[in-house]
């Protein structure tokens, strides 16, 4: 189930690194001195996207592991 997840729903992975990597930039542009009063929400934007990007580039390694299973198993 997690290898068709991964392979045929690639655009999940996609999406959450595109939407932590947008969490990314605005809560790192929170951390300028005039945005000080949303300090707080910069930080937990920048961990949230972090996470994001971290969770997106783990689809990307799986997806490319499993295709290149594939290929192997195809060349034999």
């Amino acid at each position: 189930m997690l290898q068709t997840l991964v392979r045929d729903y690639s655009w999940i992975h996609l999406g959450i690194g595109l939407t932590g990597n947008f969490c990314f930039v605005v809560g790192s542009v929170l951390f300028f001195k005039m945005f000080d009063a949303y300090y707080t929400l910069g930080v937990w934007l920048f961990l949230v996207g972090s996470f994001g990007m971290f969770l997106g580039s783990l689809g990307e390694v799986a997806k490319s592991l499993y295709e290149r299973r594939e290929k192997r198993g195809a060349g034999s």
